[in-house]
């Protein structure tokens, strides 16, 4: 794995026509650290999320600074934004699917990945390297899933195969986008479990709190584009102090720990 990246968030501000979709946000992603941004749907949480990936939308309107331990990313061009999503930078949405193609097998996928960022040594290195991924990711039989197409596993399956395809070139910062919506409290769990444990900084995108209380160290809730507040986990989740904060943690107490 490569080492764990320092992700900065200055000021920015992400517009689509008249909307303000995220409004003059700062945050940091400190290299090891796991960072919850906490919100309900359409805070801005996954727009600033996909900013930092450079996936704001084609209509977008950017503004601000977003610092990948140095490296300014609104300044780069795609070529080379897609070098650093999934080389330094892993990406886990809500919809494995949405990672994944269905008419491709889960090893093929890999394969290319691994390929196309240049961390296997040639086509035979990536496809001995294909059953280890898929065994780190949680998945208890990696030949079988590895000659699997997508449809032919569970939902838990795919969303463990989304996560090796992540995690395959050992990015230094995993962004995840609401993993665990669609799992059962079991599988939501482990899936946690296995992005914290990848030894990656980690912004992680979610409305859960029990997500939060499980793997989080600081948190950050945003309501109407803006962080409201941030800090330590157990302080913000047993104390808040904004109105919207003490609201959002009210209404959800519970979750997996």
């Amino acid at each position: 794995m490569s080492a764990p990246e320092r992700l900065d968030v200055t000021g920015l501000t992400v517009t689509h026509g008249a909307v303000r979709a995220v409004d003059s946000v700062s945050l940091t992603v400190h290299p090891g650290e796991v960072l919850v941004l906490l919100g309900e749907s359409g805070s801005g949480k996954s727009t600033l999320a996909r900013t930092v990936l450079g996936l704001p939308g084609r209509t977008a309107r950017v503004t601000g600074s977003v610092a990948l331990s140095g490296t300014e990313l609104p300044t780069l061009g795609e070529r080379a934004l897609a070098d650093i999503r999934g080389r330094r930078i892993g990406y886990v949405p809500q919809d494995p699917d949405a990672a994944l193609d269905p008419l491709r097998r889960i090893g093929a996928q890999l394969v290319e990945v691994l390929l196309r960022h240049r961390v296997a040594d040639g086509r035979r290195a990536a496809r001995r390297a294909v059953p280890g991924l898929l065994d780190a990711a949680g998945l208890t039989d990696p030949e079988r899933a590895a000659r699997a197409y997508p449809h032919e596993l569970s939902g838990g399956q795919r969303q463990r195969a989304a996560i090796a395809l992540a995690l395959a070139c050992g990015p230094g910062l995993l962004v995840a986008d609401e993993p665990t919506t669609a799992l059962d409290a079991l599988v939501r769990a482990r899936v946690l479990d296995l992005l914290t444990a990848s030894g990656a900084s980690v912004l992680l995108v979610t409305h859960d709190i029990g997500a939060a209380r499980r793997v989080a160290d600081r948190v950050a809730v945003m309501h109407a584009g803006r962080i409201v507040e941030s800090g330590p986990v157990e302080r913000l989740l047993t104390a808040p102090e904004h109105p919207h904060a003490a609201a959002l943690v009210a209404a959800r107490p519970g979750g997996p720990r």
